[in-house]
C-alpha cells in the first residue's frame, strides 16, 4: 500500500513538471506567433508627403460649394483626420461608420474628401447621416496627398504635419494611426519590422 502510494505521488510529480515545461514551451511559442501574426495597421503607401511632413494649405470646395482650406495650421484642432472617399467604392462604405465612431471616441476632427458626382456623394452623405462632417469634393486635396488607392486616411497634427497615413479598411487600421503617432513611429509596419529585427 505504501509502495503505491510513492508511485502514485513520483507520477503525480513528473506529470506536473511535464505541464510546466509545456506551459513554458506554449507560452515561447505565443510570443514567437505574436511577432509573426503582427497587429494589422494602416498600409502605407511609398506615394505622396512622407510622415513628418507638411503641405501648406490647399485650397478646396465642400459639396455645398463653400472655399476651404485643408492642411496648414488649424487653431485649437490639435488632431485632423482627413479619409478619402468614394461612392463608388464598396470598402469605403463600409469604413466609414467606424470612422465617425473613431473620430467621436479619439475626439478626431473628421473630414471627408472625396472627387466624384456630386449627386452621389450627396447620396452617400444622406445614406452615412454625414450632414454633421465636413465634406471636400475634388481632386485638389487627393493630388497634393497623391492618393492612389481608397479609402485612405491622413491624420495631421494642428500645424498640418502628417502624423500618419495609409489605407484602411477597419477600426484597428484607424486606431493604428494614432497609435502610431503616440509611439513616435511613421507607420505600424516600421513598429513590426523594429521586433523582427529584435527577435532576429
Amino acid at each position: 500500500m505504501l509502495t503505491s502510494l510513492i508511485v502514485s505521488q513520483i507520477l503525480s510529480w513528473i506529470v506536473i513538471i511535464g505541464l510546466v515545461v509545456a506551459l513554458l514551451a506554449l507560452a515561447r511559442q505565443v510570443g514567437v506567433l505574436h511577432i509573426r501574426v503582427a497587429p494589422a495597421g494602416a498600409l502605407a503607401t511609398s506615394g505622396g508627403p512622407a510622415v513628418g511632413g507638411a503641405i501648406g494649405a490647399i485650397p478646396a470646395t465642400t459639396l455645398d460649394g463653400q472655399s476651404v482650406s485643408v492642411g496648414g495650421h488649424a487653431h485649437g484642432v490639435p488632431l485632423r483626420l482627413l479619409l478619402f472617399v468614394s461612392a463608388q467604392c464598396p470598402l469605403c462604405k463600409a469604413v466609414i461608420p467606424m470612422a465617425t465612431s473613431f473620430a467621436r471616441a479619439e475626439r478626431v476632427a473628421l473630414t471627408f474628401v472625396g472627387d466624384d458626382d456630386a449627386g452621389a456623394q450627396r447620396a452617400m452623405i444622406a445614406q452615412h447621416g454625414l450632414e454633421g462632417h465636413a465634406f471636400l469634393n475634388g481632386p485638389e486635396v487627393g493630388q497634393a496627398y497623391q492618393v492612389a488607392k481608397l479609402p485612405f486616411a491622413v491624420l495631421l497634427d494642428e500645424e498640418g504635419t502628417i502624423l500618419s497615413k495609409g489605407l484602411v479598411n477597419s477600426r484597428e487600421h484607424l486606431e493604428s494611426l494614432v497609435v502610431a503617432h503616440e509611439m513616435g513611429i511613421a507607420t505600424v509596419q516600421d513598429y513590426i519590422g523594429g521586433l523582427k529585427a529584435q527577435a532576429a
